[in-house]
């Protein structure tokens, strides 16, 4: 199985939320009981499992977190579904990364050399810095509106401070977070080999 799933795209869709656990959750239950379009309906709108004060924000939510999961095997939305609150958010995480070949790059780069170099803090201007370096080799990133790329590092920043990568969106002091190993045995058993490397180089290190 490819280390790269073939869905990664600098397109994906970073705007759509951030890890979202508790909403993942639900959509992995959804997915897994292989509901139809009727069960889908009422369980997002009727019943609205996911809290969501309306419906065009539930069908957003939704469609994003679809987005992330589908692509990936059963076994990873049980996982989801069913592990305690630190697994579930660490499997969420691994979604986000493997659905946003964006977000992985900048994770894969900026954040583990931070890490790495123990750095402190994260600073906004690395985003924008990391994006222009993109636009290099994928010029479409240049149309992007400035408000969307400031959108899209502040759900970065929001994103790896729910993984716990940082203490918080202020502050933005990094922590290092050991793969938990119930999710390393997930991420060998469903190929997903580019993330599990990802995740093992932002753990403790001597």
């Amino acid at each position: 199985m490819k280390s790269t799933p073939a869905h990664l795209s600098y397109d994906s869709d970073i705007l759509g939320g951030a890890l979202m656990v508790r909403e993942s959750r639900i959509i992995a239950d959804l997915l897994l009981t292989d509901a139809g379009e009727d069960t889908w309906h009422r369980a997002i709108y009727r019943e609205n499992r996911l809290q969501k004060p309306s419906q065009a924000t539930a069908r957003r939510i939704t469609r994003a977190i679809d987005r992330r999961l589908r692509p990936l095997p059963s076994a990873f939305w049980k996982a989801l579904r069913d592990s305690d609150e630190p697994e579930a958010t660490q499997i969420a995480f691994c979604a986000c990364l493997s659905r946003n070949l964006l977000f992985l790059e900048f994770v894969e780069t900026i954040v583990t050399d931070a890490l790495l170099t123990r750095v402190e803090v994260l600073e906004p201007y690395q985003w924008r810095d990391f994006l222009a370096e993109r636009a290099d080799r994928y010029p479409k990133i240049k149309d992007w509106s400035a408000s969307s790329q400031r959108k899209m590092g502040q759900i970065v920043f929001r994103m790896l401070s729910e993984a716990g990568l940082i203490d918080s969106t202020r502050t933005r002091r990094l922590r290092p977070q050991p793969l938990l190993p119930e999710v390393e045995r997930l991420l060998q058993a469903c190929g997903m080999h580019r993330v599990r490397r990802c995740l093992r180089r932002l753990g403790p290190t001597n």
